[in-house]
């Protein structure tokens, strides 16, 4: 299986895809770059450009897209969820399925902790996929982490609960403590 993880920016948009697998492999990393002075709709033409030959070029089995969040910063959050709507439409014209992780959600399932600094993101990125250093930018490592998680959370017949690491365990079970209704005890969840 193939994942395509998206880093939506409009400067750099991180793209990186995995093969799953014990452990995943990495198959190719890069950003999608565009000018602050080219008009934002040729930004997005180049981005959307670029996102279809990536899907061209690796067929992915899923597309992992980070979730925009709200920041004090409007034009970034704007900028990024239009990119990431250009993801998402160009995998849903292919009928690839969609996952979408905020940040959080990607440090905890690579890292074990939703606040990890992004240093430490990166360096279980390598790690994980046997690399000898993080990919730089960190737009690119950002992109391949965002693969890791959709791998982890939705994806592999090998991402079972008997052949998960620790800390994907810890994390599927913070998941799950989440959705539980606030009323109701573990005891009663578990029944």
């Amino acid at each position: 299986m193939k994942v395509l993880g998206i880093d939506p920016g409009l400067t750099r948009c991180g793209v990186g895809v995995i093969e799953t697998g014990r452990p995943p492999r990495l198959i190719e990393v890069g950003v999608i770059s565009t000018s602050a002075d080219m008009a934002a709709a040729e930004r997005l033409l180049v981005i959307s450009r670029g996102i279809e030959e990536w899907m061209e070029r690796h067929h992915p089995d899923a597309v992992a897209i980070e979730r925009a969040f709200a920041q004090h910063n409007v034009p970034t959050v704007m900028g990024v969820a239009q990119v990431a709507g250009l993801g998402m439409v160009a995998a849903a014209a292919r009928g690839v399925p969609i996952g979408l992780h905020t940040p959080s959600e990607v440090k905890a399932s690579v890292t074990g902790y939703g606040n990890a600094p992004k240093v430490q993101v990166q360096s279980m990125v390598a790690r994980i996929l046997g690399l000898d250093s993080a990919p730089k930018p960190a737009d690119a490592a950002d992109a391949l982490a965002l693969a890791i998680c959709h791998f982890f959370r939705l994806g592999s017949p090998t991402a079972t609960a008997g052949a998960q690491t620790a800390a994907q365990r810890a994390w599927a079970e913070a998941e799950r403590a989440a959705r539980r209704p606030a009323n109701q005890s573990r005891g009663d969840y578990l029944r």
